[in-house]
């Protein structure tokens, strides 16, 4: 039997699978550390890197030998019963990020929705907002998930056009305007205020400095929770452990996924402190595979990586590298360089004839990865184990994919 082409990989998937994703045309079969092959044997570095799942590297040794010890030994219990690896994960994951308690789930959507449950939780357990009124804040051009709930709080009608009726309870808010934010928490049934640190699937918006800081005052000021969607931006992503650490910001509720296991296994989570967790009882919420005993082995190994591999400041050394270059290049096609750590992004002007995505195609001629967000910006986000050797090679076939496109 003849191996299949990379057009018939996509054909068959085009067949018979739902037309739910727009993919880049390469067709991709291994992978280790920034790079990636595809079924023809061509290697490109990956500058997406699973959206930020992949901060260690494609297949990272450690992580991948902590999956495969595990799969031998033990992979799903349930929480019907107790296994031998959850109680070490939850007091590494508490210790690591300074909370009394971690509830472990899967997708990032999981553990956003588990976020939300405890602020209302809290809201009618703890501030006394009367049954079925609390109100959580949310911005203009978030990205949470997929689930009503989510797409019911979202400003992207992409997002939410013909999946109403939508969840109730949702406060919109422009991002980074901390007068709006105030105006809206000023109303006392508002028990939570949901926000990215950094908004990357909107295109990498990084708000002004302090406002992570002066939200988390007016939160307390006005006793709402402070939840930080870190699923994206967290774990070293940025240049930081979190985002939220560049302004020394500890949230009340941090969510966290994607990199949490390497991008081996769909692992998230949800930490806060004893006010807010213990208000969900026994047979209240959970998860079949939340919290199984491959999940914990593979997210401390994982972590481990992250830590002792110094990712969060090669992040921040080899970002500066990547926006200084960026920028340098002089061309009326760039409207703007923007990011923090290595994530990062792009921003085409509209106006231009060349698109993002024929720019995203032009990349992957030269060995590039990447794609488009939001029809004008491309997203920049490769694993943080990448040297600075790999950076200025990838920069120069970038730099040349972007002449190619008419800079």
């Amino acid at each position: 039997m003849n191996k299949m082409s990379s057009r018939d990989y996509m054909a068959r998937e085009e067949r018979y699978g739902a037309h739910n994703y727009h993919p880049l045309p390469v067709v991709l079969e291994r992978g280790e550390g920034v790079y990636v092959w595809d079924v023809e044997g061509e290697r490109y570095y990956d500058f997406l890197a699973a959206y930020s799942a992949v901060n260690q590297g494609h297949c990272h040794p450690r992580i991948i030998g902590a999956l495969t010890a595990q799969a031998s030994r033990l992979t799903l219990t349930s929480r019907a019963f107790y296994n031998n690896l959850l109680g070490e994960w939850e007091a590494y994951m508490t210790r690591l990020f300074g909370y009394d308690r971690m509830l472990p789930m899967n997708s990032g959507a999981e553990a956003d929705e588990t976020a939300l449950k405890l602020c209302r939780k809290w809201a009618y357990k703890v501030k006394g907002i009367p049954r079925n009124q609390a109100k959580i804040v949310v911005c203009n051009g978030n990205f949470h998930g997929r689930t009503i709930t989510i797409i019911s709080m979202s400003s992207d009608p992409d997002a939410y056009n013909d999946y109403g009726p939508y969840t109730p309870g949702f406060v919109n808010i422009p991002y980074n305007d901390t007068a709006a934010l105030e105006n809206a928490l000023k109303d006392p049934d508002v028990a939570g205020f949901l926000v990215e640190p950094i908004q990357a699937e909107a295109g990498v918006y990084v708000p002004e400095d302090g406002f992570l800081a002066k939200a988390a005052t007016l939160c307390k000021k006005y006793r709402v929770l402070l939840i930080a969607d870190e699923v994206q931006t967290g774990l070293a992503r940025t240049g930081k452990m979190l985002a939220c650490d560049h302004e020394q910001v500890r949230p009340d509720i941090l969510v966290l996924g994607k990199a949490l296991s390497g991008g081996t296994y769909p692992v998230s989570c949800v930490l806060a402190d004893d006010e807010v967790m213990l208000t969900i009882k026994p047979g209240e919420h959970g998860s079949t595979y939340g919290g199984n005993p491959m999940a914990a082995a593979v997210s401390m190994a994982a972590l481990d990586v992250i830590r002792e591999e110094n990712l969060a400041e090669n992040a921040e050394k080899m970002g500066e590298i990547f926006r200084s270059e960026m920028r340098a290049i002089r061309s009326g096609m760039i409207e703007t360089v923007r990011g923090k750590g290595l994530l990062n992004a792009v921003a085409i002007d509209a106006s231009h004839p060349v698109s993002a995505w024929e720019i995203c195609l032009k990349m992957k001629e030269n060995g590039i990865i990447a794609k488009p967000t939001h029809e004008h910006i491309i997203r920049f986000t490769p694993p943080l184990v990448i040297t600075e050797n790999q950076m200025e090679d990838a920069l120069t076939r970038i730099k040349k994919a972007f002449r190619e496109s008419g800079v």
